[in-house]
């Protein structure tokens, strides 16, 4: 059962709004859905307590840049006293097309640092994730350029509507086994 939500991004303005901060976007989104208030700060997390069913969510924003993501799951499990499982991690993905989402049960890190910091910190690959499209990588800009870059104008439809999908999903997955939620969510537009 999840019962705390990591949107992974890094902390600070000038990363507003980047590709690489979809997940402190879906964050955002769930705070707004659940009237979230009760803000508390631990070391390495910004965490919105929340109830759903009558049980405690925590919706997490890691106060650390993504590379330190780790830090903060592993905060959150000893604070809160959960294991791996009941965590759901929410990432950004170049190697899927923007508007794509897609839940795992676990796996790699597919080279996305925030989530091998996770796996480093939490000694297992086996936790769940929401990974959102964010691709694909033009051929004249690095990998790091484009993840830290801001979505155009012509992206922003298909961005706002994956973030509203995946909030709608991360709920739904909140009250059901994640395979269902897998069956009727994983969504590549390609």
């Amino acid at each position: 059962m999840i019962k705390a939500i990591i949107g992974l991004g890094n902390i600070g303005e000038k990363y507003q709004g980047s590709r690489h901060n979809v997940g402190f976007a879906v964050i955002d989104l769930l705070s707004q859905e659940f009237r979230s208030s009760e803000l508390s700060e631990l070391q390495y997390s910004l965490i919105h307590k929340t109830d759903y069913r009558d049980s405690p969510v925590y919706l997490v924003k890691p106060a650390t840049m993504m590379n330190g993501s780790g830090y903060s799951a592993g905060e959150i499990l000893d604070s809160c006293e959960l294991k791996p499982e009941n965590l759901l991690i929410i990432v950004d993905d170049f190697n899927l097309p923007i508007g794509s989402i897609r839940f795992r049960c676990g796996g790699s890190a597919g080279g996305h640092k925030g989530l091998e910091s996770i796996i480093e910190e939490l000694e297992t690959e086996d936790f769940p994730r929401l990974r959102l499209g964010i691709g694909p990588i033009p051929d004249d800009i690095s990998e790091v350029d484009f993840v830290l870059g801001q979505f155009s104008p012509k992206e922003r439809p298909e961005l706002n509507k994956m973030l509203g999908v995946a909030a709608e999903a991360v709920i739904f997955a909140l009250g059901h086994e994640l395979e269902m939620a897998m069956t009727k969510y994983n969504y590549n537009p390609a």
